[in-house]
């Protein structure tokens, strides 16, 4: 009996098929595409970098420190007289690495919220909302710093407290978007059929809110870089003599009219991952909101 009323349920498939589309209808906008071209240079560059630095990102005095571009390096030097090309080309990868599994943890850990919370709904429901409101109310940079003083500039602690710093937010969005998704005809046809709640989650739930993770993590990403390079630049992120451009800002901010380069090109890297990946951003929630008009028409 069981195995007749399984085969009588089928998924509704329409929803996964418009949402196979999602990226190639936002890539038809010019906006998504010149975002990804410059959000997919600074990352190239980011992690092809250090195997084409000309000196190492640690070797000490190529020059006199300060030295202005073209002595020692194309780019100068930075305080300790080391080639500002080779520290920002090496600078970049654990930037990356430590802000995409930042991202990666904060929004996996606040969809798995959630959505748990718009589909049990009730007094979890209610618990996990109100708990996700006590810590919205402390900025996200403010509890990395308490942690990151007392327990030291360490790099797992550092992923946690960006990572768990998305997660009240990403929880908030996630359920909103997910409510819309359990009142559907599918959900019931699957509950009344014996489907296990947790393959609900993730096989009916979680694959129709695809677009709105794919929106977050590209905005939690862009959190995520500019919140380890700052808390970098104050001396709790990477650590000296390591390369990191947070740190570079940082250790050459006092010399800038002589050597502006060791600072300007982290900056720059970092405004144009940021306007790249914003755009991206944009262009798949606006190809979101098209197809949830496709199918509600």
């Amino acid at each position: 009996m069981s195995s007749t009323l399984t085969t009588r349920y089928r998924p509704a498939t329409g929803r996964a098929t418009v949402k196979q589309g999602l990226f190639r209808r936002a890539l038809k906008s010019k906006r998504t595409v010149l975002g990804a071209v410059l959000s997919g240079s600074v990352l190239a560059l980011a992690f092809v970098g250090p195997y084409i630095a000309p000196h190492s990102p640690t070797d000490d005095f190529v020059a006199a420190p300060f030295s202005p571009a073209g002595i020692g390096g194309p780019f100068g030097t930075d305080n300790l007289g080391r080639d500002v090309l080779s520290r920002f080309l090496a600078g970049g990868q654990t930037l990356m690495i430590l802000s995409l599994v930042a991202t990666a943890l904060g929004v996996g850990l606040g969809a798995l919220v959630g959505v748990l919370a718009a589909y049990r709904r009730g007094w979890l429901d209610e618990a996990l909302m109100r708990t996700g409101d006590v810590a919205l109310a402390f900025p996200q940079i403010v509890l990395a710093l308490l942690f990151l003083s007392i327990m030291g500039p360490q790099l797992w602690l550092l992923v946690l407290m960006v990572g768990l710093g998305h997660l009240p937010r990403v929880a908030r969005v996630v359920r909103g978007a997910a409510l819309s998704v359990v009142e559907r005809d599918f959900i019931k046809a699957a509950e009344s059929v014996g489907i296990p709640r947790w393959r609900i989650m993730i096989g009916e739930i979680v694959p129709n809110i695809s677009s709105t993770l794919a929106v977050e993590f590209g905005l939690r990403l862009t959190y995520s870089i500019g919140l380890v390079a700052g808390l970098s630049f104050l001396g709790l992120g990477m650590q000296p003599p390591a390369a990191d451009w947070g740190l570079m800002i940082n250790e050459n901010r006092i010399a800038m009219t002589v050597s502006p380069w060791s600072v300007a090109l982290p900056v720059i890297a970092i405004a144009v991952l940021t306007v790249g990946t914003n755009l991206v951003t944009d262009g798949l929630a606006k190809a979101s909101i098209g197809s949830d008009q496709g199918i509600t028409a």
